[in-house]
């Protein structure tokens, strides 16, 4: 996205110091990387990464102890011990990061540095969806007794020429000899470089300063960001934030559904309560069959797939007279009509009761794992499907977030690979 304006009003990436795993202090780069935070939602994910290596970054972005004061404390100081024995080092030079992705034929590239945070208020990095106070509280405390940015957001923009600029200097720099480069258990291939000339950063800063970026994956973490610069007044280092920019031009994201387990709703009360209000029919499975019947119907209008009792339950056509009395009518008519709008507004407040809390209701990336849990816990995993890349910009461009965990765009950055301490980088 392009904006017109001078380097005020547009992105502004600075190179930092990155805080990077030393090689022969682990036993593999891959066995120390992890999903974001917020991906790692069950106890044996946290489990296994831990037992990968004993220096897992899951260890920092998800500390195991009894109150949210003695996690934070356990990261702060799991991390002060690390940088001590040499295990995280900060790279000598500041640098701007190039970062691949690779897996069976899809490639992502994009930059890695400290986006100034400054752009917030003038609608230059917009979000789309909203978040939950607990969840920007819990990334507050643990940022603030790390003092450090310890995974990137996910930021899209759109380039224009692939031959020059920004894009350029990506693909120059993906050409060379690569800091590091590792694969992860779920077959990605990452490598990394850093941009330390002179020239190629000023190219970078050019490019991105008159541009807008769109959060693909980090609203927490962008608003934990916020509230920490805010509290530690300006200039410091709060004043950025580490961030992953991506050219979706050149490089696409795919955009997949947030699917949502509804832990104290059996199926059966579930379909009782939205008989007469929706249409509701048994599908077939297995899962892979029942989703390509959750895509046909979603292409029709609002369609969710409601499992957990071993069968599958496709809703779809809701009343439209309840639509009207249970969505609110101060948004934009495509943000009235997306499924997780209609989920939250007319399933789960108006017919199910059921809160948005995290006793309630857990958010899961995976169709399978969803409907496993729902299968475990006798409760309803309610599976949609994804939203259009091009609603999110338009919805986001006119200052609209849609309903919190709408979407999620990937590939998502693993988490370990560049860290950013706070202590050491300055404005």
């Amino acid at each position: 996205m392009t904006i017109s304006g001078t380097a005020e009003h547009g992105l502004r990436l600075i190179p930092f110091h990155g805080l990077r795993y030393v090689p022969e202090r682990v036993g593999s780069l891959a066995a120390v990387t992890s999903p974001p935070y917020d991906v790692v939602v069950r106890p044996d994910g946290v489990d296994h990464l831990e037992s990968a290596d004993p220096h897992n970054i899951v260890r920092l972005i998800l500390p195991q102890a009894g109150t949210p004061a003695a996690r934070n404390e356990q990261a702060a100081r799991t991390l002060r011990d690390w940088l001590a024995q040499g295990i995280l080092s900060a790279d000598p030079e500041p640098a701007l990061y190039v970062y691949e992705q690779r897996r069976a034929g899809l490639l992502q590239r994009g930059v890695i540095g400290a986006l100034a945070l400054s752009t917030a208020d003038a609608g230059i990095v917009l979000p789309h969806e909203d978040v939950m106070p607990d969840v920007v509280t819990d990334r507050a405390g643990l940022m603030r007794a790390t003092s450090a940015n310890l995974e990137p957001l996910l930021l899209t923009y759109r380039g224009d020429d692939p031959g020059a600029g920004a894009a350029a200097v990506v693909e120059r720099t993906a050409q060379r000899a690569p800091l590091l480069s590792t694969t992860t258990e779920d077959g990605f291939q990452h490598r990394l470089w850093a941009i330390t000339d002179p020239a190629e950063l000023a190219t970078v800063t050019a490019d991105l300063s008159h541009r807008q970026a769109l959060i693909a994956d980090g609203h927490h973490r962008w608003a934990t960001y916020l509230r920490l610069q805010e509290e530690h007044g300006s200039p410091t280092a709060w004043d950025f934030g580490l961030v992953l920019l991506v050219d979706t031009v050149r490089y696409p994201l795919q955009v997949r559904a947030i699917h949502r387990m509804l832990r104290r709703l059996p199926v059966a009360d579930a379909l009782a309560a939205v008989a007469g209000h929706f249409r509701v029919r048994p599908v077939d499975g297995p899962l892979p069959l029942a989703l390509d019947a959750l895509s046909d119907a979603a292409e029709r209008g609002n369609a969710f797939l409601l499992a957990g009792d071993g069968t599958f339950h496709l809703v779809t056509d809701p009343d439209l007279a309840l639509l009207d009395r249970t969505v609110r009518h101060d948004r934009p008519e495509a943000w009235r009509r997306l499924d997780a709008t209609v989920l939250h507004a007319t399933l789960l407040d108006a017919l199910w009761h059921v809160p948005d809390a995290p006793d309630q209701i857990t958010y899961i990336h995976d169709a399978a794992s969803t409907v496993a849990m729902a299968e475990r816990h006798g409760g309803t995993a309610v599976l949609l499907h994804p939203v259009r890349e091009e609603v999110v910009r338009d919805l986001a461009r006119q200052g609209v977030t849609m309903p919190r965990k709408s979407t999620s765009f990937g590939p998502k950055p693993a988490t370990g690979l560049v860290l950013r301490g706070l202590g050491q980088d300055t404005p």
